[in-house]
């Protein structure tokens, strides 16, 4: 059992680090479409690679921030019978959902993006446009970090429900106050 509660306090922090780190980026991306704003409207220049990049920051914040929001129960939820219920029953419908859903989702993405994300690689692929933004495949990567990421805090959710309901107190979400 020790080995699950290490492998679930590992995926947790790395994407509670990733999490936080990502987070930034949106104080970047902000920052860059105002700039993109005045330089465009104020003073009528602009340039592609400047628009581009406000769009690549936001589709990185997006993708690795998704580890991030699964550990924080962040996504959305549709909750109708969940919010009520008590813990066991909150347990096993994360297990399966995690099993039949989630992990399904993320395998086939990784599956279907790999040969994708390999192509971009192989070319060393860059912007379409005149003057945008060199290493697109750099970008497309993050489509299968994404894939792990989120994977692996599938898992660690998973096991933590296992692990709360085999006893282990400090697995059992602080919100949940009801009983198995």
């Amino acid at each position: 059992m020790s080995i699950i509660v290490r492998f679930v306090r590992f995926v947790d922090r790395m994407n509670e680090s990733i999490g936080r780190g990502v987070a930034w980026l949106t104080l970047a991306m902000v920052l860059i479409a105002f700039v993109v704003v005045i330089l465009r409207y104020v003073f009528s220049i602009g340039w592609v690679w400047m628009q581009e990049s406000y769009v690549w920051v936001h589709g990185i914040v997006f993708m690795l921030g998704a580890g991030y929001t699964l550990l924080h129960d962040g996504h959305v939820r549709v909750d109708v019978f969940y919010r009520a219920a008590g813990l066991r029953y909150k347990a096993i419908v994360d297990v399966l959902g995690t099993f039949l859903l989630l992990l399904p989702m993320v395998i086939l993405v990784f599956a279907m993006g790999f040969g994708y994300v390999a192509s971009s690689w192989s070319m060393l692929e860059e912007s379409r446009e005149a003057g945008g933004m060199p290493g697109l495949f750099m970008l497309k990567t993050v489509i299968l970090v994404f894939c792990v990421l989120t994977g692996l805090q599938g898992l660690s959710l998973a096991a933590r429900q296992v692990l709360a309901l085999r006893g282990h107190p400090e697995f059992v979400p602080k919100s949940d106050t009801g009983v198995f």
